[in-house]
Order: structure tokens, then sequence, then C-alpha cells
């Protein structure tokens, strides 16, 4: 067992379970296998961030988990059921700032998604909407639409949309990796305030060490070209248990896997590393 991971028994009752998923896409030189044979679970109420260079699959490990990518062979399963195809039951948060519809407004977006979703009335929905929208600070920019916001404002929208439907489990795929450096930062405290206030489970996709420390439960480390589990490592959740010393231990061991012959980093890794 990798030093700082969980051991079986510590590990929540799993909700989600991805069992031998090798994942293959098509290419002019003949199919590409992204991912091979990996296999991990999710409890209740865990932050799980798939960490590894560039091209070891991560993003489409997350769009299997999505219902968007079939694997060519494993299993995944939600709450026990298998996972065929999308479904308001996983909810995706992006990296990119257009995944807001632009013809309606910052309430809209939510308010459709929760009509969609959860089949609310339009007076529940609108309840229910604004609530989330201002958990996330922006209670004043309710009527606006999104092409006026900044992109760390459009991320809060699809923060709020994706925690205001309640599903089974948050995906996010590098969902601040396009912001400057303070919003990043503040976007992710407030990523991991709201997980911690609400319990959501997430499984979260990204290249920065840094970031996986801050957000997430456990990390699971993927080697690359295909991604395979390298290393998995349980981070501490209690403020006293994580301190400045045993966060950098953790980090240069991750960073030693990472460099182990799974794969180069790229600058953006460098950078957070």
């Amino acid at each position: 067992m990798t030093p700082g991971s969980r051991s079986a028994g510590d590990r929540l009752t799993a909700q989600l379970a991805v069992s031998g998923v090798t994942l293959r896409y098509a290419a002019e030189s003949g199919p590409v296998t992204a991912v091979d044979n990996v296999s991990f679970t999710i409890g209740k109420g865990e932050r799980l961030v798939l960490l590894g260079p560039s091209g070891c699959g991560k993003s489409s490990l997350l769009r299997a988990v999505g219902g968007f990518l079939r694997p060519v062979s494993g299993e995944i399963r939600l709450d026990d059921a298998a996972v065929t195809g999308p479904g308001p039951d996983r909810m995706m948060v992006f990296q990119e700032f257009d995944q807001l519809l632009p013809w309606r407004t910052v309430a809209g977006n939510v308010e459709f998604a929760l009509r969609r979703a959860r089949h609310l009335s339009a007076a529940e929905a609108r309840t229910v909407a604004r609530d989330w929208i201002g958990r996330v600070g922006l209670s004043k920019f309710a009527t606006a639409f999104p092409h006026t916001l900044s992109g760390g404002m459009k991320q809060r929208v699809a923060i709020a949309r994706a925690f205001a439907v309640q599903p089974a489990i948050l995906l996010m795929d590098e969902p601040f990796a396009a912001l400057d450096a303070l919003s990043r930062g503040r976007m992710q405290d407030e990523l991991l305030a709201l997980c911690q206030e609400t319990g959501a489970t997430t499984l979260f996709v990204t290249h920065a060490i840094d970031e996986a420390l801050h957000v997430g439960t456990r990390i699971l480390v993927l080697s690359a070209n295909p991604g395979r589990v390298a290393a998995e490592y349980g981070v501490p959740e209690a403020a006293a248990d994580r301190g400045a010393a045993q966060l950098a231990k953790l980090q240069a061991d991750i960073q030693a896997v990472i460099f182990a012959g799974h794969g180069p980093m790229d600058d953006r890794d460098i950078a957070h590393a």
C-alpha cells in the first residue's frame, strides 16, 4: 500500500465503483488506448482527485463516469446501477467558460437545470436557484447574461447549477485551470467550503499537485500513455492534521511518482508542482 493511502476498511461505503475499465479512441494510425484496466471506488462524501501528467486519461475517465464515453472493457457502477449513458445523477463542470446557455440569465441557467433534472415547478426552481446563486456570491447578477460575466463568475454559475441539482456525484474536469492564480485559489476555497457543507461526493480532475492536495480527500495518481493507477494517497481533512511538513511530504512523494518514468510533466504541471 502506498504511504498515506487508506486501507479498504477505512473507506466509506462505495458509491461509485470503476472496475477494470479500459478506454480507447480512434486515430489515423489505429485505435489508441487512453486508459488501461483502471479500478477505484469513491465512498459517499469523498472527494477523489485524478492526478497525473498530460495524456494519462484523466478527462477520458471522467467522461466515462459521466456516461459520455463507453469502456471497451470493464464496468462503471453508481449506487450499484451500471452507468450506460449521461444522467442527472452526475453533473459535470468543465474548464471551458462556454458551458452555460448564452440565451439564459444566471438564474435562468440554474432554473433550467433544476426543472430538467429535478422536475421542479417554475416557482420551486426559482426559489432553489436564488438560494444557490446567493451561496456563490452572485445574487446581484441573477439577471445577467453569461457574456457579461468574468471567467470566475461563469464558473460560479456552473458550480451553483451543479450543486443545486443535488446529483449523486459531482464531476469536475480542471474547472479552474483557465483562471488566474488569485481567482483559482479563491474558487478552490469556495468549492471546498461547499463540499464540506453539503457532503457532496466529488470526482475532480487536475494536473496540479497543490490543487489536488487542497480539494481532495484522496488522490489517485495515473501514469501516462496509457493511463494506469500508479499510486494512491489519502489526504488529511482536519486542519490539525494538515501541517505544512506533512503536506510537503505528500507533495514530494506524488511528484516523485509522476517523474519516475510515468510520463513527463508539461509546463503547467511544473508550475504547480
